[in-house]
């Protein structure tokens, strides 16, 4: 099976759970290779100590082709909007990006464990 090399951008609530949850996946087919979180958050820490790349967005676009899916998981649409733009202008039309709906799919698929909720958060592409 090919390996697709994720990133997850915004490790808060829902970044670290999902994070968590496919680091359980390790192995089959996933390679988790990179985060970006600004704050220190324990998804953060997490992503740290199992020897996960932290990097900031721009790091991540600069890796082009080399990252498959970006889950953009910060709830800031104008982050969603910096990351389209940026990949756009570098010219970037293989890598996708998964928004936090996309998430929530993948999640009921792979966890019996509910995913957090935050009230008032706008999700979508």
């Amino acid at each position: 099976m090919e390996k697709q090399n994720i990133a997850v951008i915004g490790l808060g609530r829902i970044g670290s759970a999902f994070l968590s949850e496919m680091l359980r996946k390790k192995g089959s087919g996933i390679n988790l290779a990179y985060a970006a979180e600004q704050m220190d958050t324990p998804g953060k820490a997490q992503a740290i100590a199992a020897g996960i790349k932290v990097v900031n967005l721009d790091d991540i676009v600069a890796l082009g082709d080399r990252i498959d899916v970006i889950f953009e998981l910060t709830g800031l649409p104008g982050v969603r909007k910096e990351l389209r733009e940026k990949l756009t202008a570098a010219n970037n039309r293989h890598t996708v990006i998964a928004s936090e709906t996309i998430v929530r799919v993948i999640w009921a698929l792979v966890s019996d464990n509910a995913l957090p909720v935050i009230e008032g958060r706008k999700t979508g592409y």
